[in-house]
Formats: structure tokens, sequence, C-alpha cells
């Protein structure tokens, strides 16, 4: 995918959709699909994706548990 701004990695679509299918996978508790939709990330994206939860104060890994607990991801408020 061509990325006119090389400064700011950018979440491809289908990194994007393969990041719902995990999350979607985690909460119905298929941890091989999860992991196999995780893998197919891009690189750029799993680092847009990482940029942009610590933005507002998460990380990826607290995001997964939270969706592999079925419970909400808590973020702290700044």
């Amino acid at each position: 995918m061509c990325n006119s701004n090389t400064d700011s990695p950018q979440i491809s679509l289908k990194a994007a959709g393969e990041l719902r299918d995990a999350l979607t996978a985690l909460q119905r508790g298929n941890a091989p699909h999860a992991i196999g939709a995780l893998m197919a990330i891009d690189a750029e994206s799993w680092t847009a994706m990482e940029a942009r939860l610590s933005a507002v104060g998460g990380d990826l890994r607290e995001l997964l548990e939270a969706a592999s607990e079925n419970s909400a991801v808590r973020l702290p408020l700044h």
C-alpha cells in the first residue's frame, strides 16, 4: 500500500480487519484463530497501532488481554 506520509506509519485496511478478527476470536475463546489474525498484520501497521494506543495511554497487550477476558479496555484519561 502506498503511503504518502512517510513520517508516520499508517494502519492498512487489511491490518485493521485482522485486528478486529483477532479481538473477536479472543472474545469467543478461539486463541488459534486470534494468533493467526495477529500474525497476518504487517510491520508498518503494527507500529502505527502501537503508536495510536500509546497516544491514549494504552498498549496492545492491554487491549488483547481485555478482549480475551471479554471486558472493557480502561485507558487513563489525560
